[in-house]
């Protein structure tokens, strides 16, 4: 598994704190760039002024750091395009939600 595969496995135990699904599953991960053990994380919020953001964000770089061969982690915030559960979560998370 490449480090970018391993980051998104680790990042995947983070959970939104509401609604106790990973924001993996909510698709709030929008991307992972990887170059020479630099680890750059894409993600967004369920909205713009989530209280518990910077909590959140903490968390992602503290989970990439904790992956083998990650020197550095940042996490960049991004609300474009912005977060639609209906077409950005995954299946399960979609269940949890009472959206199918």
């Amino acid at each position: 598994m490449d480090i970018k595969e391993e980051v998104r496995k680790a990042i995947g135990k983070v959970l939104d704190p509401e609604l106790m699904l990973s924001l993996e599953d909510l698709g709030l991960i929008y991307g992972i760039k990887e170059e020479d053990g630099k680890v750059e994380i894409e993600m967004t919020l369920t909205t713009p002024a989530c209280p518990l953001g910077p909590m959140l964000v903490n968390q992602v770089k503290k989970e990439a750091l904790k992956v083998n061969g990650v020197k550095e982690a940042s996490v960049k915030l991004v609300y474009s395009p912005p977060w639609n559960p209906r077409t950005m979560a995954s299946k399960k998370a979609k269940l949890m939600l009472g959206i199918l």
